[in-house]
């Protein structure tokens, strides 16, 4: 899943208004944050398998430092605790924590069975995956309630504000559609680097647009 846990993301801002869709962008896409890393350092392993279903092209071999459950719940409460100390506000700590766990949920409905619960388990997924389809129905509709929660819950304090948020939404959504339309990717440290300078670059600019906007009681 992709534009799903920005989704997640968007939506979760009613929860911790006061919570910048930077660091929510960051803790629903921790897993994918540290996988490239892990990649790149030989921790984790995947390789592609070039097929007519875009999201069936990359196969994860071994991901359970990034994408267990286990290891997502303990780099949620670490993540949690850090911005707990340097915010105060636990209720948002508790929201960023599970936006991390949320991860894990949200890959077990689509990915095939690679989703491990804890280091060295068996691979669970439900494969929503295997239907394009189906999968661009229920991205899609995440994706579109999600916008329209965070455009109705919050209001710009300038241009930024405003052309700063859609211009997020309006590459996110070309990225999704670029990634299915696209060739299989390179696997490798092109791969691993393009994931890192993307990943922030939404985090990035996430928080950008929203520095730009205010809350709406």
């Amino acid at each position: 899943m992709f534009i799903g846990h920005y989704a997640l993301a968007l939506a979760a801002k009613r929860a911790a208004p006061r919570t910048s869709l930077g660091t929510l962008f960051a803790a629903t896409s921790l897993a994918d944050l540290l996988w490239p890393v892990f990649l790149l350092l030989g921790w984790e392993r995947a390789h592609v398998v070039p097929g007519p279903n875009p999201f069936l092209n990359l196969w994860l071999d071994s991901i359970p430092i990034s994408h267990s459950l286990i290891t997502l719940i303990a780099w949620g409460a670490l993540f949690a605790y850090l911005y707990r100390v340097r915010t105060g506000d636990g209720h948002a700590a508790l929201v960023v924590a599970l936006l991390v766990v949320s991860h894990w949920l949200l890959d077990f409905v689509t990915h095939r069975p690679d989703m491990p619960l804890y280091p060295g388990g068996p691979g669970l997924g439900l494969g929503l995956w295997n239907s394009v389809a189906w999968t661009l129905i229920v991205e899609g509709v995440m994706f579109v309630a999600s916008v329209w929660l965070y455009a109705r819950g919050t209001r710009a304090r300038d241009r930024i504000g405003i052309y700063g948020f859609w211009s997020l939404i309006a590459v996110l959504v070309l990225s999704y559609v670029g990634s299915l339309l696209s060739p299989p990717p390179a696997m490798g440290v092109a791969l691993a680097i393009f994931g890192i300078i993307f990943g922030w670059l939404f985090v990035a600019w996430a928080a950008w647009g929203d520095k730009h906007r205010e809350s709406v009681a």
